[in-house]
């Protein structure tokens, strides 16, 4: 992983080791809420208003406090424990705004998928992405008011994932728990990528 490393580190002569990760999932499931709570730079945000346009696209059944969406992206910074800076962006949740999603994903190494349990199809698109493409990702159950609680297994079954993706239960607005999630992450794809050079040796 010590070739994992921005341009921008990398022309800054910073010798820390960073690692570009994804935040996705549907529309209002708390992706900019997640980069918000652990980020420590401020934020960059592209929200903008909901409008009457939106009426009859974007689903609020669930999230009727929902006054913004993210156009574009989400991007935060956060410096783990060992060391390990993370670049972390979220992405956008309504269809429209695919077209982002390969610009963002270009050069990532992994992603968190959020999900609410009460709409748990909105976070198919997402997984499929994921897979198709080959890149590690877990599952982030986001706690909602009101939301029913479900084991990880549940879940798991729910999505027709493989065992080895790991499934956490998760308030991502709490700054602790959003970085737990990130952690679990990178602990995933570091067991990924192990499991990617035992396979290539033998």
């Amino acid at each position: 992983m010590e070739s994992v490393r921005s341009d921008a580190a990398a022309q800054a002569g910073d010798s820390a080791l960073t690692v570009k990760i994804l935040v996705a999932g549907g529309f209002g499931v708390g992706k900019t809420t997640l980069v918000s709570a652990v980020s420590e730079i401020r934020p960059l945000r592209t929200e903008e208003a909901l409008t009457e346009k939106s009426i009859g696209i974007d689903d609020t059944t669930a999230v009727a406090s929902k006054t913004t969406t993210t156009v574009a992206m989400d991007f935060g910074r956060i410096t783990l424990p060992n060391g390990l800076v993370l670049f972390v962006f979220g992405t956008p949740g309504q269809d429209r705004f695919w077209f982002m999603w390969d610009e963002l994903a270009k050069g990532a190494l992994g992603a968190v998928v959020l999900v609410d349990t009460r709409r748990l199809a909105d976070c198919f698109a997402s997984v499929d992405y994921f897979e198709r493409r080959g890149v590690p990702f877990i599952i982030g159950v986001n706690r909602f008011d009101g939301a029913g609680r479900h084991s990880p297994d549940q879940v798991r079954d729910a999505l027709d994932l493989s065992p080895d993706i790991p499934v956490i239960d998760c308030d991502v607005r709490d700054r602790e728990d959003a970085k737990r999630v990130l952690i679990t992450l990178v602990e995933h794809i570091m067991r990924t990528m192990s499991g990617s050079r035992q396979a290539v040796t033998y």
